[in-house]
């Protein structure tokens, strides 16, 4: 993809959008310690969590895409895509999210990050959420960043929490209030 300015068309993810979002995620398993997943999934195994972020309620999965190539498949046009998914699965979680956002390599550092976590922070301002919870392994100041730009605050880090790519990764923890306060 060229540098420079790219329109893009920020909408809800689809079942046409699967193998896309399943190459980009494999991307991050393969080749970085921002996810803890560490074997690469099919499309097919992928599918139940693309159908766990349906187009309306608290956890959503939004996609971007580079809308000048509005005629191609979905995945070669991909940027990237933002999720809210539940933050724990007891009842009494509901009102929280944890929330992510990855972008492909090419479009990393170009906003689109900041133009999916717009719209999905838009998207759940109807909802009845309370928290969004975001999970930050270190080091990677361009996540923290962008989290601190959306009124996340640091609540603590977890210190060589996971395993991977034969050594150990804190992860920091990001809270955001969403909805009235209380």
């Amino acid at each position: 993809m060229p540098q420079g300015r790219t329109e893009v068309q920020v909408r809800p993810g689809r079942e046409a959008d699967l193998v896309a979002l399943t190459e980009l995620y494999n991307h991050y398993i393969r080749e970085t310690a921002v996810t803890f997943d560490t074997a690469a999934f099919t499309p097919e195994q992928r599918r139940p969590w693309l159908r766990s972020h349906p187009e309306d309620g608290p956890h959503r999965l939004l996609v971007a895409r580079d809308a000048r190539n509005a005629g191609t498949p979905p995945g070669e046009s991909l940027l990237g895509y933002a999720t809210s998914s539940p933050l724990r699965p007891k009842p009494a979680y509901s009102t929280s999210v944890e929330v992510s956002v990855y972008c492909t390599p090419e479009a990393a550092g170009r906003g689109i990050g900041t133009l999916l976590y717009t719209a999905l922070f838009e998207a759940l301002a109807g909802e009845d959420l309370h928290r969004a919870y975001a999970g930050i392994a270190l080091p990677n100041e361009a996540s923290a960043r962008l989290h601190a730009r959306f009124g996340f605050r640091h609540l603590g880090t977890y210190e060589q929490v996971g395993r991977k790519f034969d050594r150990y990764w804190d992860v920091a923890w990001y809270e955001k209030k969403l909805g009235p306060e209380d």
